[in-house]
C-alpha cells in the first residue's frame, strides 16, 4: 500500500495517492537479460536508441498496462526524476515495504565502524542476493486495499558481521560486485550480462550488436 511507503519517508518523497492505494514494485531478475532485453533488441523495437534496458522495461510495463484497459494504471520508472532532481520514488524503500527485498542501511548495524563517512544502503533479495534490479512502480489509483496485510522482507543478512561486510563492499568496492554474493544465491548474472553492465553506457550498444 502507498501508505506503507509514505509512512517512513519525509513529505518531500511522498507519493500523491491515498494511503490504501494498491501499488506493485517491479524487479528484474538475472534472466531478464536473455529473456527480455536481447529479444527486445533483436525485434528492432529500438527506433531511437537511448538506453536499451530502460526502453525494454518501458516496453514491457506498457504491455502490462494494456492488460488492464478498464483500470487507470500509473507507471513510475526507477530512472525518473522530479524538477528538483530528486527521484520520483525511492526504489529501495519501496522494495523493502513491499516485502520484496531487505533494504540494509547503516542503522541496521549496532556498532558502526565508519565514523563520519557517508554510507549508502543496499537491498538484498533472499533468492538473488544483489543480482537483481528495481525497475519501477505500477500504481492502481482506483483500487483501494484497506485490508491488505504487509509482509516483512526476508532478513537474509542477519549477522552484524555480515551486514558490516555488505555495506563495506557496496560502498567502497562496489565495482567488483562481491556485495551481490553476500548470501548464497540461486541465480546470478551471466558473464555476458556482467560485461554489459561493467561497460561504460556509451559503449554498450556495440555489445548488443547495435550502432548508436
Amino acid at each position: 500500500k502507498v501508505g506503507w511507503y509514505n509512512a517512513i519517508l519525509q513529505p518531500a518523497f511522498h507519493l500523491p495517492y491515498p494511503d490504501d492505494t494498491l501499488a506493485f514494485v517491479v524487479l528484474s531478475t538475472p534472466s531478464m537479460f536473455d529473456k527480455a532485453l536481447k529479444p527486445f533488441v533483436n525485434k528492432e523495437w529500438l527506433k531511437i536508441i537511448r538506453d536499451p534496458v530502460d526502453q525494454c522495461v518501458s516496453h514491457h510495463l506498457s504491455r502490462v498496462k494494456e492488460k488492464f484497459p478498464d483500470q487507470k494504471v500509473d507507471i513510475i520508472f526507477d530512472y525518473e526524476i522530479l524538477p528538483s532532481r530528486k527521484p520520483k520514488f525511492l526504489a529501495q524503500t519501496a522494495a523493502h515495504v513491499a516485502g520484496a527485498a531487505y533494504y540494509y542501511q547503516r542503522k541496521d548495524v549496532k556498532f558502526d565502524p565508519w565514523g563520519k563517512k557517508k554510507i549508502y544502503g543496499v537491498c538484498i533479495h533472499p533468492k538473488y542476493g544483489g543480482w537483481f534490479a528495481i525497475r519501477g512502480l505500477l500504481l492502481f489509483p482506483d483500487i483501494q486495499v484497506p485490508f491488505l496485510e504487509q509482509s516483512a522482507p526476508v532478513d537474509c543478512v542477519s549477522t552484524e558481521e555480515k551486514r558490516i561486510e555488505l555495506l563495506e563492499q557496496f560502498n567502497f568496492h562496489w565495482q567488483n560486485g562481491r556485495y551481490r554474493d553476500i548470501i548464497e544465491v540461486k541465480e546470478r548474472y551471466s558473464e555476458e550480462q556482467k560485461a554489459y553492465f561493467a561497460t561504460p553506457p556509451v559503449e554498450r550498444f556495440r555489445l548488443l550488436g547495435l550502432t548508436q
